[in-house]
């Protein structure tokens, strides 16, 4: 059977990161994953975290069986984090995730075995992972524009390809912080994908992985709650990898809003069939952190804080490059670099000067131009910069 496997297609992000594993420099810079890093480039447990992680193991709850749903107290402080307290909560069932990317497979079956062959618009570019996810649920997918040729948001193009888009098919938005371009919507063009669901008929689908290190927590989440105002029906898949600092324990959580209570008998019975031929049910550890720390104000609040930290610390170090590509005369870069927000950002190279980058500087990022702001440590922020003119000079010779 093996000798009938055909090699598969490696993932591009980990097949970067090994690389850097092997690479014997070392001044390498490994700025390709999206995981937040501090001053020291190392990635801290925060304080919140820490502190609800001690309550939990002083209480020493039994680790029985959750259940298919995973844990219910999370999935209600997932409705009210991102919904808010108004009525669109009352018309949502959540179910607790592996994850982010379980959250969007969890939501791609749903919507497979609802309308098989459903078209699925992702942006161009998207993330890394949506269109494997998409294609692997067996949906089609089509793509929609996201950046004109100055790198700023193509309002124009996006509304003109989803203009083609039909009614039930499924559009993928990211709710804040674009993966990979950190380019987003203003409020106006919002309203105006919210406008244009709401004409059209298309279900909004939200990817929200990197809500409170953007704009903050509440700016960050108006878009999503702008569409469950407007549309009858949406998809929002959740990640608390980021935002709480909970990568390796797989915390997400896949939301579907419908537009009565009465339309949604069927679904959370639904996702927990997918989720027992996926995964039977979501590790427990990260929601009961979750959970604990957002029921309680105390960690709630000390949560707030270090999350404005972390925005803080990408804001400065975004300001950073942009300040030292200037002072090295790359101004119309440095330019495209500030207009961006959240973890990433896409540098204006080619992926052959991405390759110069990565072979000449030991510095790692995407061949797509993607690097992880809130991976610079502070003191290679000038080296990062001198990295990028030495690779854009050589270009302009």
């Amino acid at each position: 059977m093996l000798e009938l496997l055909l090699p598969p297609p490696v993932d591009p992000l980990w097949d970067l990161t090994e690389a850097y594993g092997a690479d014997a420099r070392p001044e390498r810079l490994n700025l390709v994953l999206g995981v937040y890093r501090d001053q020291t480039g190392g990635t801290p447990v925060m304080a919140a975290v820490r502190e609800a992680e001690i309550r939990l193991a002083e209480r020493s709850a039994s680790k029985e069986y959750r259940g298919l749903s995973g844990n219910t107290g999370f999935n209600r402080a997932m409705l009210s984090l991102v919904l808010g307290s108004g009525g669109a909560a009352e018309r949502a069932v959540a179910v607790q995730t592996v994850a982010g990317s379980g959250a969007l497979r969890l939501l791609a079956d749903l919507i497979c075995r609802t309308r098989p062959g459903t078209t699925v618009w992702i942006s161009d570019p998207a993330y890394v992972n949506h269109r494997p996810i998409l294609e692997a649920a067996g949906l089609t997918v089509r793509t929609y524009g996201w950046l004109d040729a100055e790198g700023r948001f193509d309002s124009a193009g996006l509304l003109r390809d989803l203009g083609q888009a039909r009614r039930d098919d499924v559009v993928l938005l990211q709710g804040c912080c674009h993966n990979p371009t950190g380019v987003d919507p203003s409020a106006q063009d919002w309203e105006a994908v919210a406008g244009l669901a709401e004409r059209a008929g298309w279900v909004p689908f939200v990817d929200l992985a990197y809500h409170g290190l953007g704009d903050g927590l509440e700016a960050d989440l108006a878009a999503t709650r702008l569409l469950a105002e407007r549309v009858p029906e949406m998809l929002v898949a959740i990640s608390c990898s980021k935002n709480f600092g909970l990568y390796s324990d797989r915390t997400g959580c896949a939301v579907v809003l419908g537009a009565s209570r009465q339309s949604l008998r069927h679904v959370e019975t639904a996702l927990q069939n997918a989720a027992r031929t996926l995964y039977s049910m979501p590790p427990e550890h990260g929601a009961a952190v979750v959970t604990a720390i957002l029921e309680d104000d105390g960690l709630r609040a000390l949560w707030r804080a270090e999350l404005d930290g972390m925005r803080a610390r990408i804001e400065d170090n975004r300001k950073g490059l942009t300040a030292e590509l200037t002072a090295l005369g790359w101004d119309a870069q440095a330019d495209v670099l500030a207009r961006q927000k959240g973890m990433f950002s896409m540098l204006p190279l080619t992926p052959r000067q991405m390759l110069r980058l990565r072979s000449g500087f030991a510095i790692y990022g995407t061949t797509a131009g993607r690097i992880n702001i809130a991976g610079i440590p502070a003191h290679r922020i000038a080296c990062l910069a001198q990295g990028i003119a030495a690779v854009l000079g050589e270009g302009a010779e």
